[in-house]
């Protein structure tokens, strides 16, 4: 049972961290060079927390957590910000990197160790300030306390092309678009609320153990973990193909792996209802990856971390992303694309004294 509590908890942490990552509006894909002169204009111009605590977070609790799951009380992980109060929970210094220069976390590269070391940082914005002001005060911290150093580099990688296979696309357009996330909305039992870049996400765990991140606008992603098929279910409704990609993407990096990024090279314009499979053993090891000891399946292992690898099923069981993509009437073809990327130049692991 802990071990799938365990792998349940690595899906919410998916969809707490990247469920809207494919969504970043043109605002946000227009930030400035992430560099340490961006951030002492940030603090000159007052754009820094008055005050912050940053400690590592504590181990988890699995049992307490598996209590808290079953009496509907969901894990606090991930951004809150509510009036001036700014909370980053259980988050790995990675993804904070994301957060406070505006990009997914597939684009910071740095060291292994940044994605697995998580830590929870509480801090109080000044009077006057915004919800938008909080990731130059973020990036602002992380300079400060992890002497964060890091600039932004595009150059040509290799990725891997999501494209339109012979036969043309077989998704279905979602219907009207969802309807937006009121903020005030108080949580149910089971519910869970993350910032995500364009406004809340609501994720809720489900009677029959599925959980939903409710993204508003951006449409719905729902997750089922079926132990008997060996794999994770994912069904999306209002994605867009650059959404999918990233999805995609996330997918095969769980756990930090150096899968490589896929990119929308489709054509296709809207917005598509679309589902995915993921094996169980790729899940087993994003919970090893993330600090959990959960047991291996009948294959044991995980991916290399290389695409062919990241996409199949060591552990024999569920179907694989490459094939959960050509039931689409899509592939996934290796070739060279400019990548963005914010380079960490150095990063302590321990933040300074609070």
């Amino acid at each position: 049972m802990q071990s799938r509590i365990g792998l349940m908890f690595v899906a919410g942490l998916f969809f707490a961290a990247g469920a809207a990552l494919g969504q970043t509006s043109p605002a946000q894909q227009a930030t400035p060079p992430a560099t340490t002169e961006h951030a002492a204009q940030a603090a000159a111009a007052n754009l820094s927390f008055d005050v912050a605590s940053v400690k590592p977070s504590p181990p988890l609790d699995i049992a307490k957590l598996q209590a808290d799951m079953q009496a509907g009380k969901m894990p606090n992980f991930g951004a809150h910000i509510t009036g001036l109060r700014a909370e980053y929970n259980y988050m790995a210094l990675r993804d904070l990197i994301s957060v406070a220069y505006k990009v997914k976390p597939f684009q910071v590269t740095g060291p292994t160790w940044m994605a697995t070391q998580r830590f929870d940082i509480v801090a109080k914005m000044p009077e006057g300030s915004t919800k938008d002001d909080a990731p130059a005060m973020l990036q602002a911290l992380l300079e400060d306390r992890f002497k964060l150093k890091a600039h932004r580099n595009t150059e040509e990688h290799p990725v891997l092309a999501l494209v339109v296979a012979k036969g043309g696309p077989k998704m279905k357009e979602s219907p009207a678009a969802s309807e937006p996330i009121d903020p005030d909305t108080p949580l149910k039992p089971g519910e869970m609320k993350v910032d995500g870049p364009d406004g809340p996400i609501r994720v809720t765990v489900n009677r029959d153990g599925s959980s939903t991140a409710n993204m508003g606008a951006k449409g719905t992603i729902t997750q089922k973990l079926d132990m008997q098929a060996q794999a994770m279910h994912l069904e999306s409704s209002m994605l867009t193909m650059g959404g999918f990609a990233d999805q995609l993407t996330s997918l095969m990096q769980m756990g930090g792996s150096s899968a490589r990024q896929v990119v929308d090279m489709t054509g296709l314009k809207g917005n598509y209802q679309v589902a995915v499979d993921i094996s169980i053993e790729s899940l087993r090891e994003a919970a090893r990856n993330a600090g959990f000891d959960v047991p291996g399946g009948p294959g044991g292992g995980g991916s290399t971390g290389s695409a062919p690898a990241a996409a199949s099923d060591p552990g024999g069981g569920g179907a694989t992303v490459f094939a959960s993509v050509e039931k689409l009437g899509l592939k996934l073809e290796s070739r060279k694309a400019p990548v963005e990327q914010v380079v960490v130049d150095s990063a302590e692991k321990a933040p300074t004294e609070n």
